[in-house]
């Protein structure tokens, strides 16, 4: 395979253990003993002036004194002596290392040790893995540097885990055998090498078919995003569980790694963009990377499983409603086939459960239900959904059930367990790496599935690239919003319609004929707004009048409102009634521009039912957003009333993605509340677009 840019710390050929010891259980003898359990072929070099040897290596002094430079040193010192280890890695010339400890040391005094080894690793371009973790496992090419003990792991591995927790990789890879590992590694606080350097690595490991991130927060936001962007490229599904979900959670990811958790709706909007499919816990976690790797593509439809108990039937109908999976609804011809199979008193529907009288014939009824069921054409995936034998084992005539299903129909098939009880039976785990998973738990399983469904819907989404906009039209609009002004509504409703969002005709006017002079023009009835400069949201301050139907009110409203709030207005014509809906952006501290699509209107402030999504996106990914609003049937039409027109709503959404990304670094903030939504189409009736100023970037970064 090619080379990358982290061999010398993932793939080296040749490795120092600093702090190397026979002391029994200290990290100093793990990482000896697991560059052995490994298998790691390189040369290995133990440095210790206590020793002359150690577990069958030359020990030596310190690292000057090796007889070469070698790729990588892993670091097996306390805190307490870990500057001065660095400071002889440094001068030696190694290029990378690894450091597990905390970095925490008594009485320490600022920079703190954190900082001074961070700009010592920057200064060297050292590839650091750590520190505060629990180094990784190379399984594919043997090199283990973990300083703790530890599973067995067997090459190939399929599966690649990229975490910043360190029990987030090893309570994982070490008590689960079903799970097979390519690459497992501990990133911690990333001194140097962070998590979207890991994830462009593995996805060019030829035997990676997923990807698990245990994520705090990106700390290279614009590369985490362009692995993302490869993966999905590449086909290669992503799992991640982010932490920092809630505001306490978020603050103990700052105590923890030492850098923000971000936004939490930015990284589901950024999860949706690039398919990455999100779980809540390590045992969905461990689920889906099982379920990916073993079963991963479905094809078109939903799933069908198989019961010996009814009871477990319905519990499976309720959670699969919960879980949003899709059963399959099977065709005539299926259920026929199926009541010539089943004892008469059993229902032939899906999901089926083909065990009554128990008699002699049970099992093959058993295995033919599953059969006819997988080889409906509306079928994707299976389960065979029973209990565990006595002492969690797993009876090899369900193994067998599914293998044979498998055989006739093509289609992927999984044991599920209604609890849990099968990580360490042996018939589990040659059965779920043979390609027929058995898994602990419906809930889990359902998850699984459904992020088998979303993954492959995501693969069939077609490709889109935003559609040009004039480079001078938008280096005019930059020049303006650099300064990090706010525009007058005028000016926000003059960039949106450069961008080809629908506004209506807004005239400015500062007297009584002027006014009347501009009524005329766009037809009555007419709203009245006021211009007056620096006042952002006017409706709180009585300066939206709505429905002037004639001259005489016309000039009776100009009067009243000059007398609070100026001369200077804004005249528009009224837009027929119908759905207020909300276009924003808001500016993520890590990954820029985020749009806002959601309900409008008081709802806005009520409510709060938005979807975030990346820009730019095209109108299918709007659509997919506004379809996931709580209050999406009211654009269908309720009580009588006609459906509106969501469709040009979606390509409005599109065309503000794209002026979103275009102005990407010259925005702070836009508003457009409401976008009226009718039967004849959608159009953006109000606007706030705030100005970035760039020196407020260089004076935070100072």
């Amino acid at each position: 395979m090619k080379k990358h840019r982290l061999d010398p710390l993932l793939r080296p050929k040749s490795v120092a253990v600093f702090g190397a010891s026979e002391r029994a259980d200290s990290v100093g003898e793990w990482t000896l003993k697991n560059l052995a359990k490994g298998g790691f072929k390189g040369r290995v070099y133990p440095v210790n002036p206590r020793y002359e040897e150690l577990q069958g290596h030359r020990c030596f002094p310190s690292l000057a004194e090796l007889p070469e430079v070698p790729d990588c040193v892993l670091f097996a010192v306390g805190d307490h002596r870990l500057e001065a280890a660095l400071d002889e890695a440094v001068a030696a010339g190694i290029p990378a290392a690894v450091i597990q400890s905390t970095l925490v040391v008594d009485a320490d005094t600022e920079p703190f040790l954190k900082d001074r080894l961070q700009t010592k690793i920057r200064d060297a371009g050292m590839l650091v893995c750590g520190a505060n973790g629990m180094g990784y496992y190379n399984v594919r090419d043997g090199v283990w540097t973990c300083g703790f003990d530890s599973a067995d792991h067997t090459a190939p591995g399929n599966v690649s885990l990229i975490s910043h927790s360190g029990s987030g990789m090893s309570g994982i890879i070490d008590c689960e055998e079903r799970l097979r590992v390519n690459l497992a590694v501990s990133a911690g606080n990333e001194l140097s090498v962070t998590m979207d350097e890991y994830l462009d690595f593995v996805l060019d490991l030829p035997e990676t078919r997923v990807v698990g991130l245990f994520v705090e927060t990106a700390r290279n936001p614009a590369g985490f995003r362009a692995a993302l962007k490869k993966a999905a490229q590449r086909r290669i599904p992503v799992v991640a569980l982010k932490v920092g979900r809630t505001e306490e959670s978020a603050r103990l990811t700052v105590s923890h790694s030492g850098a923000m958790a971000g936004d939490d709706a930015t990284y589901e909007a950024l999860f949706d963009r690039y398919g990455v499919q999100r779980v809540r816990d390590q045992h969905e976690f461990a689920t889906l990377l099982i379920m990916f790797a073993e079963l991963h593509p479905v094809g078109a439809g939903g799933l069908v499983t198989l019961h010996d108990s009814g009871g477990e039937r319905q519990l499976l109908v309720d959670l699969a409603d919960d879980a949003n999976v899709p059963l399959t609804v099977l065709a005539d011809q299926t259920a026929e086939q199926l009541s010539d199979v089943l004892d008469p008193e059993l229902p032939a529907v899906n999901p089926l459960d083909a065990w009554s009288r128990g008699g002699p014939n049970a099992s093959e009824q058993m295995l033919r239900g599953l059969t006819l069921m997988l080889q409906d054409e509306g079928a994707a995936l299976g389960a065979v959904i029973h209990d565990r034998a006595p002492y969690g084992k797993v009876y090899p005539s369900y193994i067998t059930r599914m293998q044979k299903a498998r055989a006739e129909s093509g289609k992927p098939v999984a044991l599920v367990s209604a609890t849990q009880g099968s990580g360490h039976d042996v018939a589990a785990i040659t059965s779920t790496h043979a390609g027929f998973p058995v898994l602990d738990g419906v809930a889990p399983f359902l998850r699984g599935a459904k992020a088998l469904f979303d993954y492959r819907d995501f693969l069939l989404r077609e490709h889109w690239q935003a559609s040009a906009v004039s480079d001078d039209m938008v280096a005019t609009w930059q020049a303006r919003l650099r300064s990090g002004r706010t525009l007058s509504e005028l000016e926000s409703i003059r960039l949106f319609r450069d961008f080809g969002i629908s506004t209506p005709q807004v005239i400015a006017a500062s007297d009584a004929e002027s006014v009347v002079a501009a009524a005329t023009l766009v037809g009555y009835p007419v709203v009245l707004k006021t211009a007056k400069p620096g006042l952002l949201h006017k409706s709180d301050q009585a300066g939206v009048i709505v429905g002037i139907g004639d001259e005489q009110q016309l000039r009776q409203m100009y009067s009243l409102m000059c007398s609070r709030l100026g001369d200077d207005v804004l005249v528009a014509p009224v837009i027929p009634a119908g759905i207020e809906m909300l276009l924003g952006v808001k500016r993520d501290p890590q990954f820029g521009p985020v749009v806002l699509i959601g309900f409008g209107g008081v709802l806005a402030e009520t409510l709060g039912d938005v979807q975030f999504a990346l820009p730019p996106f095209n109108a299918a990914h709007a659509k997919r957003c506004v379809d996931r609003l709580k209050l999406r049937p009211m654009l269908d039409g309720l009580r009588g009333a006609a459906a509106v027109d969501v469709a040009s709503f979606c390509e409005l959404a599109e065309r503000f993605s794209i002026l979103a990304a275009a102005l990407r670094d010259v925005i702070s903030e836009v508003d457009i509340n409401p976008v009226i939504v009718n039967e004849d189409g959608a159009v953006a009736v109000d606007g706030l677009v705030a100005g970035r100023d760039r020196r407020e970037d260089r004076s935070a970064d100072a």
